[in-house]
């Protein structure tokens, strides 16, 4: 499926220039990237664009979009900040918002603060709690990913890459150590290596946001049930980071949730499995 034209535009909140970009047809949804770090293209999906008119936003420190003034201030609350800058600037009553990963964090914490702008949820791949076990649990998944794959010597590598990009002192260091580790984040990279590797190719990332210290715990699980708007899971089966294990207490948290696993996912389900993404994320229209 071809994506529809894009159109790119800026603003400025706080002082900050930020940017974003506009596609799709149908209610607006915002489609906020994980990371934090990643740039916004790697989330670009062509299926949700047939169900929305989708604005995906460089957030500050990636892309286009500004610095702030201390390289320290990424933080949670940034993030949820402008996201709340860009909903007031689109002058849309409501919206619909898409967390992805790092994304989803986000999107939780704005939806809680002003309920009242929010259409409906997508929370894709994502957590109602980010902590110790949560990272502890991510960390095992790295480190086990050879014995997914033995023989495959890019497999054996890819944990040794995921941790020179936590590393890496510069955009396009981060950028390639992240682009050689991200098979780990897909269900079964090798056997479809020719169709993932565009994607895997066009992967950047940011320094400045991905190693900011953020010492906060993630944790809104005993909140959820705050959480009115129309609400859809979407979990893939096989996601080291953000698997069922997470999404499964997120979705039976939020009143009226529906959870959609797609077995043959990991964390990029957009990318291996579109079509039922696409069913997915119309649940809540």
């Amino acid at each position: 499926m071809s994506t529809a034209s894009l159109s790119t535009h800026d603003f400025t909140a706080d002082g900050v220039r930020l940017t974003y970009h506009r596609a799709g047809r149908g209610p607006v949804c915002v489609a906020h990237p994980g990371g934090p770090g990643l740039d916004w293209s790697y989330l670009r999906s062509a299926e949700l664009e047939q169900h929305y008119t989708v604005i995906y936003p460089e957030p500050v420190g990636t892309g286009r979009s500004g610095r702030p003034d201390d390289p320290a201030g990424y933080r949670l609350e940034t993030y949820v900040r402008f996201l709340a800058a860009l909903v007031e600037h689109l002058g849309e009553p409501k919206v619909f918002l898409l967390g992805h990963s790092y994304g989803g964090f986000v999107v939780q914490t704005y939806a809680l603060a002003r309920p009242e702008r929010v259409a409906g949820l997508i929370l894709y791949s994502t957590s109602p709690y980010a902590g110790p076990e949560f990272w502890q649990a991510a960390a095992a998944g790295v480190g086990a990913y050879p014995q997914r794959h033995p023989g495959i010597a890019e497999a054996e590598a890819a944990p040794a890459a995921f941790r020179r990009a936590q590393a890496a002192d510069d955009d396009e260091s981060i950028s390639r150590e992240f682009a050689a580790a991200s098979p780990i984040y897909f269900a079964d990279f090798w056997s479809r290596q020719a169709e993932f590797e565009p994607f895997r190719a066009g992967i950047r990332m940011y320094r400045e946001p991905a190693v900011a210290p953020d010492p906060g715990v993630f944790d809104v699980r005993s909140r959820l049930g705050e959480i009115h708007a129309p609400t859809v899971v979407i979990v893939g089966a096989q996601d080291f980071i953000a698997g069922p294990a997470w999404g499964a207490p997120l979705g039976a948290g939020i009143p009226g949730a529906q959870t959609v696993t797609l077995e043959q996912a990991g964390h990029f389900a957009h990318v291996e499995q579109p079509a039922d993404f696409a069913r997915a994320v119309a649940l809540i229209r």
